[in-house]
């Protein structure tokens, strides 16, 4: 099969012949159709976090399976799939008290660099997020999937495996947003619309999106935002400040900079929780003033929006069938799996909002 190998941080990925193990008890082969163009995958790119090499990336999207391995099931060849990173074993002590997504079963969720299920030229080639969707073919194990209804296109359920879960499953998982109250959102990619999408149905008051970019400003009107503020020109916290009269009761940082996730929670009212989704490089320290903690003002991270993707997926497919949720606006364009360099040599640019490589295109 082809894939895309990154073989060092800051140098183009090469598309390669790359040989795939067959399907063990409990995994499943899956036929790649769309895989998205994450900024996660670009940290690793650009060497923000690191990974054993080389590697093949990618970890939003959605496939039909090709073959199972003994002991499988839940999936059979031919069903639709959405694959999800955080894959989850179901009898941890995470797992069964509610939180699959932070699963700690090693034997599941296999550690960076422990999973030989890809080689090239002989060697072995590591497995991204025990997914590796810049692949033509993925192996995972069955509980890194949720079946889906056939007719839900797959271009849009690829994008609901990362980016949407972990923008709208912040808000409706990790922060449980009430209806009624002040919402921001700072950076408004497709993490970042997602949350403004998720605090629209969870019935949030004033929703504020915040970007430099006044396309994805606009952008973020269509999603549910009743403000939006050009951090270019203007101090954020100051204009939420004076919008809400005081400050908002939730914020959420979709950037992963060390600025923004304390922009995030200077902002907030007494009381009031920012959730921080985006990558903050590694190394990086968030310094916030302790006197503000008196307030009972507090700050989180969230994991893949605290989801429960076999629950959480099929319900976020309903409220897109119901018009809902907004996913035909996060694509901005299908590629080649050929053309995923210059693909992330956009994503840098801030200008997309969601690329897929479209497997079928060649």
């Amino acid at each position: 099969m082809k894939a895309a190998i990154l073989h060092a941080a800051n140098q183009p990925m090469t598309i390669e012949n790359v040989d795939i193990a067959k399907p063990k008890a409990r995994e499943v082969l899956v036929r790649t159709t769309y895989a998205g163009l994450c900024h996660s995958d670009l940290h690793f790119i650009d060497g923000l976090y690191p990974c054993p090499l080389p590697i093949v990336l990618g970890h939003e999207s959605a496939g039909i399976i090709e073959a199972v391995g003994s002991d499988v099931t839940y999936v059979k060849p031919g069903d639709h799939v959405v694959t999800c990173l955080s894959v989850f074993c179901g009898h941890c002590s995470q797992c069964t008290t509610g939180h699959p997504n932070l699963c700690e079963d090693t034997e599941v969720k296999l550690l960076p660099g422990a999973a030989r299920r890809l080689s090239w030229n002989g060697q072995v080639l590591h497995q991204f997020a025990n997914l590796s969707s810049f692949a033509e073919l993925m192996l995972v194990h069955e509980n890194a999937v949720v079946k889906i209804r056939e007719d839900m296109p797959l271009d849009k359920a690829a994008v609901i495996g990362c980016g949407v879960i972990t923008g709208a499953g912040a808000v409706f998982n990790t922060a449980k947003v009430e209806p009624g109250t002040d919402v921001a959102v700072i950076g408004c990619g497709g993490v970042g619309l997602s949350a403004v999408n998720g605090a629209a149905l969870a019935g949030a008051g004033r929703i504020i999106a915040i970007d430099t970019l006044q396309s994805k400003l606009e952008l973020a009107t269509k999603f549910g935002a009743t403000h939006t503020i050009n951090a270019s020109n203007v101090d954020p916290v100051e204009m939420v400040r004076e919008l809400t009269g005081g400050g908002v009761h939730y914020s959420f940082e979709a950037l992963g900079q060390k600025t923004t996730a304390e922009q995030s929670f200077k902002m907030l009212r007494s009381g009031g929780t920012a959730t921080i989704i985006g990558m903050v490089p590694y190394g990086v320290k968030i310094e916030l003033h302790g006197y503000d903690f008196l307030r009972e003002r507090k700050i989180q991270g969230s994991s893949m929006g605290s989801n429960r993707f076999r629950v959480d997926m099929p319900r976020l497919i309903e409220f897109y069938r119901q018009g809902k949720l907004h996913l035909d606006h996060l694509i901005t364009g299908t590629i080649k799996l050929d053309q995923i360099n210059e693909g992330f040599d956009a994503l840098r640019t801030a200008a997309p909002v969601r690329q897929l490589i479209d497997f079928a295109a060649g």
